[in-house]
């Protein structure tokens, strides 16, 4: 009993803990945008595959620059010809070492060794267009970067429409509920007064109960933009966000809008197709031979970290892979293949991009006569429910004709609003798909 008690003062305790409102925060579009650029995942791994390829490019510097390397070596032996050559090269020989029992059987031999080597290529041709290629495609990806960026921003373009044309719907079911209060109060009174009949009593209860729920989704989907933006600016406190200013139709210039290979992500897609073009090269050049400069600079002595005797060896080699059986022409054909590869790819993708702004056009011109009609739709709703409302007020209007207008006004509300959105939505699209 005594436990049972315990646990129910917990339960009460938790009932009466106060429920903390989610936080609102007023927003402007520019306060998004200056986040999205500091804050956002995608733009970051982008960012990140450009300092990938910028570390491949780096690494091509190996054809200029030396390969320079240290060690340090120690053995004992008594190998006849390694005694021998270690006591030459620490420059200790002397004519007794010249007895034959001695160079036949040596006694034990210390040798430890510095070398220090250097290793500089001169002519590599096949390193030369790899590092072509390397660059185009560090340049590509620094505009795919910056394509990702522009995707980014027109997102948020939508994203913030989308916070408020849920909040104009949102205010236009708020007024349709105090209308449909109004009216069922209305109707309450006239039920009273012997005027209307219980049926008319509870179609016009059932129309606040639709308002009710319409605008519980609008609260929903208020909630939904809010958490989208809040996933763009990478940020985990999901609160509620207030736009600062309202939808309203936007106007931009699109006279002789059209796709330009300077746009960030085709020529991407150019730089992409220049790289496969010099990595065919560099798989050809791979069949000529290679020119490389070497030398060292040896220490030697018979203790540890010492050096009495040293000397130096400087040279050139040139080297030819004749053949590696059929590797290298397997290597060029597949590059070869995937040169071509890229020029269909950007072909087809410079394709694909015309045929998205003729559609996105096309749906510029169809918001914008929707937009017209809308307006004239809702100002013709509005006046209709105006009269209607004024007829039932002296009796001379039927409920359900009422209910009908006053739901037609609400629709048209927000399918003007809507239009709207969709109107200045294909403007930015338009905007993104021809910005250079």
């Amino acid at each position: 009993m005594k436990y049972q008690m315990k646990y129910l003062t917990i339960f009460i305790l938790i009932l009466y803990i106060p429920i903390q409102a989610q936080e609102m925060i007023t927003i402007e579009k520019s306060a998004v945008i200056q986040k999205i650029k500091e804050r956002n995942l995608s733009l970051k791994i982008s960012s990140e595959e450009f300092n990938k390829a910028k570390a491949d490019y780096r690494q091509t510097n190996a054809i200029f620059l030396p390969n320079i390397t240290a060690s340090h070596t120690g053995f004992a032996t008594t190998n006849p010809l390694m005694a021998f050559g270690s006591k030459l090269n620490q420059g200790i020989l002397t004519q007794a070492d010249f007895n034959p029992a001695l160079l036949n059987n040596p006694t034990q031999t210390q040798n430890f060794a510095t070398i220090i080597k250097v290793e500089q290529p001169l002519i590599n041709l096949d390193g030369v267009f790899q590092r072509k290629a390397a660059k185009s495609t560090m340049e590509a990806k620094s505009l795919q970067t910056q394509r990702t960026e522009e995707y980014l921003l027109f997102e948020v373009e939508k994203a913030y429409m989308e916070l408020q044309l849920a909040y104009k719907a949102l205010a236009v079911l708020e007024k349709a509920l105090e209308a449909a209060n109004a009216n069922k109060q209305l109707a309450e009174n006239s039920f009273k007064q012997g005027y209307l009949q219980k049926a008319d009593v509870l179609n016009v209860e059932v129309r606040v109960t639709e308002v009710q729920n319409h605008l519980q989704q609008a609260k929903s989907n208020v909630q939904n933009a809010s958490n989208y933006m809040s996933f763009l600016m990478n940020d985990e406190s999901y609160v509620q966000y207030i736009p600062s200013d309202e939808l309203n139709i936007q106007t931009v210039s699109m006279i002789d809008a059209k796709i330009s290979e300077n746009r960030s992500d085709i020529k991407a897609m150019q730089l992409a197709t220049e790289a496969y073009k010099d990595m065919n090269k560099a798989d050809k050049m791979a069949f000529l031979p290679r020119l490389n400069a070497f030398g060292s600079y040896e220490l030697y002595d018979n203790n540890i970290f010492q050096a009495d005797a040293n000397g130096y060896l400087v040279g050139a080699q040139l080297s030819w892979d004749i053949f590696q059986g059929s590797k290298r022409i397997g290597k060029a054909q597949k590059s070869k293949a995937e040169f071509e590869k890229s020029k269909m790819e950007y072909t087809q993708y410079v394709s694909k991009s015309n045929l998205e702004l003729n559609k996105a056009k096309r749906m510029l011109i169809d918001a914008e006569n929707k937009l017209q009609l809308s307006k004239l739709a809702l100002n013709q709703s509005e006046e209709s429910l105006r009269i209607r409302t004024n007829r039932f007020k002296e009796g001379l209007e039927k409920t359900t004709d009422l209910l009908n207008a006053e739901t037609q006004f609400s629709q048209k509300q927000l399918e003007y609003y809507q239009t709207i959105f969709e109107y200045n939505y294909a403007q930015a699209y338009v905007q993104f798909l021809t910005k250079e």
